[in-house]
């Protein structure tokens, strides 16, 4: 190898040698950006995990915040905020007041064990039937269900006031109706799938939609300051011209077909 042509590769050996470190230096400059800009974000991001914390805990809960939704009433629903659900022959000269909260375990029994002769009696036309629903007993457990379930039966009542009546007592049945410990009326599959026992609302599509998209809510809420604003302290309480149909006791609902057909008929007397 001629000495020019030596020179000429250690020359090109060298320039190779000078590239390859800046490409190095480079390379190292550029991971230390990174390092630096991964550490500004983690603080950044640990920041803002904080704040969005901060904003979430400020922020009020769903049943909270449905406060502020557009009421939307019911069909068959009557009053300023449709509160007042009267169902039943216009006939009718007497009116049977029932309040009820959807997880209550004794509205439950009753339901059970009155609940037909209630119907038939309501069907003879004896009397009007004014529901006046309640949600105390979510303030009690911390829960949701009493509220969602007089949701679905606002979106129950839309579709006719006898969906409604067989949907609240498909609620209550021995079958669907939860210990009072147990919400699982929080669950709006599980309320759809206790309506699909009701024929007016097995696979109804809008009626299903109303309750997932939680459209009659806001109503439920009203309906539930209706109770607290009642006077009324319990549930099952049965009323009729401002009195308060009793059992034995003389103080609490009755709760047999034989004490309630007394109490009514002393009540549809009077």
């Amino acid at each position: 190898m001629s000495k020019r042509n030596s020179q000429t590769a250690k020359t090109a050996a060298r320039e190779r040698l000078r590239l390859e470190r800046e490409r190095q230096a480079k390379r190292d400059k550029v991971k230390r950006q990174l390092i630096v800009a991964g550490s500004v974000v983690a603080v950044l991001a640990a920041a803002g995990g904080i704040g969005y914390a901060v904003v979430q805990g400020n922020k009020p809960g769903y049943w909270e915040a449905a406060k502020d939704d557009k009421l939307v009433k019911p069909a068959n629903t009557s009053g300023t905020d449709g509160t007042t659900v009267v169902l039943g022959k216009a006939s009718a000269k007497k009116t049977l007041e029932m309040y009820e909260d959807p997880r209550c375990p004794i509205c439950a029994q009753f339901e059970q064990t009155v609940g037909s002769t209630v119907k038939k009696d309501f069907d003879a036309g004896k009397f009007k039937i004014q529901y006046i629903g309640a949600s105390f007993i979510d303030g009690n457990t911390q829960g949701q269900g009493s509220k969602n379930a007089l949701s679905a039966m606002g979106a129950a009542l839309n579709v006719s006031p006898e969906a409604f009546l067989e949907y609240k007592t498909a609620l209550y049945s021995a079958k669907w109706h939860p210990a009072e410990d147990e919400d699982k009326f929080k669950d709006d599959s599980y309320l759809i799938k206790v309506a699909d026992t009701v024929p007016a609302l097995k696979g109804n599509a809008a009626f299903q939609k109303a309750v997932k998209d939680g459209t009659y809510d806001k109503w439920a809420l009203v309906m539930s300051d209706k109770f607290n604003k009642s006077g009324v302290n319990g549930t099952p309480t049965l009323k009729m011209d401002g009195k308060t149909l009793t059992g034995s006791d003389g103080k609490n609902a009755p709760m047999t077909v034989a004490a309630f057909t007394t109490a009514l008929d002393n009540a549809l007397k009077a």
